[in-house]
C-alpha cells in the first residue's frame, strides 16, 4: 500500500525508507496522538480511517477531516524545530501504519527535493480544502452542508459505502449540531439513499445523495 509521500521518491530510496520505517497498528478508537504532544513523527496510513480532531475556543472537540489508506498523517508539525501537534488522531477502525520518525523524515526532505513539492502541493490542497468549506459556512444551508459530507465520506471510505462516524463527528465536519445531522439522515434515509445504523452510515444511492444535496 505505501504512501503517496513515497510515490514522490525513486524506489531505492523508498525501499530504504520502508526498511526502517515501524509498523504499527491500532484498535478501533484508539488514538494515535494528542493535540499538544511533541512531534516525533509521522505515519502513513496503510489501511483503515482516521479521524482529525482539535479543541475549540469553547473548549469542544471537533472533528475536522477523515484521512484514509496512502494519506500522511502528521507531517505538518515535523517541518518546524520543535513543532507539536496541532491536533489529535483517533482510528475510526481498525488502523495500520507505516511511522517514520523525525530523523528519517527530515533526511528524505534534505536530501530529495520532491519530498518538499509533495508537501507544498498537500498543504496547498488541504489550505483549499479549509476555504471551501469556510464558504459552505457562510453560505450554504446546514442540512445541504451535511450531505455533502456524507457524500464526499462515501468517497473515502471506498465502495462498500459504509462510514464509520457518529453523528457528532458528521455535525462537526458539517458545522452544524447533531440534532440537525439526525434530522438530515432520517431525511434521507426516508429518500432511499442512505441507510443509518449505530455508529455506521451506508450510502445506498450516492447519486440521489449528491442529487439531494445540491
Amino acid at each position: 500500500m505505501e504512501s503517496r509521500l513515497l510515490d514522490a521518491v525513486d524506489g531505492g530510496v523508498r525501499r530504504d525508507v520502508l526498511r526502517q520505517a515501524q509498523r504499527r497498528r491500532f484498535d478501533r478508537r484508539q488514538v494515535l496522538f494528542h493535540e499538544g504532544d511533541p512531534s516525533g513523527g509521522m505515519h502513513l496510513i496503510q489501511s483503515g480511517w482516521v479521524a482529525v480532531r482539535l479543541t475549540t475556543p469553547l473548549g469542544d472537540v471537533a472533528t475536522v477531516a477523515v484521512i484514509g489508506p496512502r494519506e500522511p498523517l502528521g507531517e505538518q508539525s515535523l517541518v518546524e524545530d520543535d513543532g507539536r501537534r496541532s491536533t489529535s488522531a483517533v482510528s475510526l477502525t481498525p488502523v495500520e501504519t507505516l511511522y517514520l520518525s523525525r530523523e528519517i523524515f527530515d533526511d528524505l526532505r534534505r536530501h530529495h527535493p520532491s519530498v518538499d513539492r509533495f508537501l507544498a502541493a498537500l498543504f496547498n490542497d488541504r489550505l483549499q480544502r479549509v476555504s471551501a468549506r469556510l464558504v459552505e459556512a457562510l453560505y450554504v444551508p446546514a442540512p445541504d452542508r451535511v450531505l455533502r459530507r456524507i457524500a464526499e465520506l462515501a468517497d473515502t471510505f471506498g465502495p462498500e459505502g459504509t462510514i464509520s462516524l457518529t453523528q457528532e463527528d458528521l455535525a462537526s465536519l458539517a458545522g452544524t449540531t447533531r440534532p440537525t445531522v439526525n434530522r438530515v439522515v432520517r431525511q434521507a434515509e426516508k429518500a432511499g439513499a442512505v441507510r443509518a445504523t449505530r455508529g455506521n452510515l451506508c450510502v445506498v444511492d450516492r447519486e440521489l445523495l449528491t442529487r439531494l444535496g445540491h
